[in-house]
């Protein structure tokens, strides 16, 4: 017991140890994976990012004219560069920041609106996927 009421005296005069965090921001490490972004007017839709995301915390909304509308999700990302690996056009399309990634608080709803956009996006392609058929179904009965 004395021996502990020792070092905890002891402690009290040794210089701090640990990062003034609050004050003094961290120093990133070499290999940093931050946020992911986004370039719209680089993109080519090809839908990679998608594809290759393991949590899907990218999608792509499929309008009815062709059009395509990208929406990522920070808080559901892991941040491990699969989706960045997969793009044929990195670092004009789709990079990772040196933003760090936003940190992980219980937010009311945080996921509540990403669930329901997910169910449209593949509504999306759904509907996509019927016209586009429906239009080709029309142009053989034009052609016969």
């Amino acid at each position: 017991m004395f021996r502990s009421m020792f070092n905890a005296f002891a402690n009290l005069f040794r210089p701090v140890r640990t990062h003034p965090y609050p004050a003094e921001p961290m120093p990133l490490p070499t290999a940093w994976r931050g946020l992911i972004e986004y370039n719209e007017e680089a993109c080519i839709f090809c839908d990679k990012c998608e594809k290759a995301c393991p949590p899907k915390s990218i999608r792509f909304f499929q309008h009815e004219d062709g059009r395509k509308e990208y929406r990522y999700n920070a808080w559901l990302c892991i941040y491990c560069g699969e989706c960045v690996r997969a793009c044929p056009k990195p670092e004009e399309a789709l990079w990772q920041s040196e933003t760090k990634a936003r940190p992980a608080v219980k937010a009311d709803n945080v996921n509540g609106g990403w669930f329901d956009w997910e169910a449209e996006c593949a509504q999306s392609r759904d509907d996509y996927a019927a016209a586009k058929k429906a239009a080709r179904a029309a142009k053989k009965n034009e052609g016969a």
